[in-house]
């Protein structure tokens, strides 16, 4: 007991001994340096940018995969095909080709955009007198009827839709069932519009 009872008090004698000023300032100087600047309790935020809606709208008519036989094997890419309007007498077709599918989406409307149609509505949003063009193997016909909306199927009404053709009875005449040639055979059908 008394043997604890010494190396307590030891211990205590030596935490009340004066420490000398150099060995003050040394302690402090590190503790200085290694201290992290103090910081606000809350962090601002940089405002977020809105995106800008853009004036067009777009949709998706085909896509499909491509494979390429290399040396090595084989080779995948996707090839989209898009239409995009504004619903207000522009229209455009396009087709992007890459890895990713959001690229060749991105692609795809920047040639749309960039190959815009305007076709010439009448006031009641139809068109003035009926039309037909083929584009390779596909073949359209387009006519303006009264008192009812649009009438069209598979590409034809993507297109006739993003243009803001209305009151309009279409009709494909080919077999074909591609549909990228056919948006091009509307394309070409609504240019022929005076």
């Amino acid at each position: 007991m008394a043997k604890e009872t010494n190396t307590a008090t030891i211990e205590r004698e030596e935490n009340k001994r004066p420490v000398s000023s150099e060995a003050k300032t040394s302690a402090t100087s590190d503790t200085k340096k290694f201290s992290r600047p103090s910081r606000p309790a809350f962090r601002k935020r940089r405002p977020m940018k809105e995106r800008e809606q853009s004036e067009f709208d777009q949709k998706v008519i085909d896509i499909r995969r491509v494979t390429r036989v290399i040396a090595g094997g084989r080779r995948f890419s996707l090839s989209v095909a898009v239409v995009v309007g504004d619903r207000k007498g522009r229209v455009g077709v396009g087709l992007g080709k890459a890895t990713d599918t959001q690229l060749a989406i991105a692609k795809a409307t920047r040639k749309a955009k960039k190959n815009l149609l305007i076709v010439p509505l009448t006031e009641t949003k139809s068109i003035a007198h009926e039309v037909e063009a083929s584009y390779c193997a596909s073949k359209v016909f387009i006519r303006p009827t009264k008192g009812t909306s649009l009438v069209a199927g598979s590409a034809l009404r993507n297109v006739l839709e993003l243009a803001g053709v209305k009151g309009v009875s279409a009709k494909i005449l080919s077999r074909s069932k591609n549909k990228l040639n056919i948006a091009h055979a509307a394309i070409k059908a609504l240019g022929k519009l005076s």
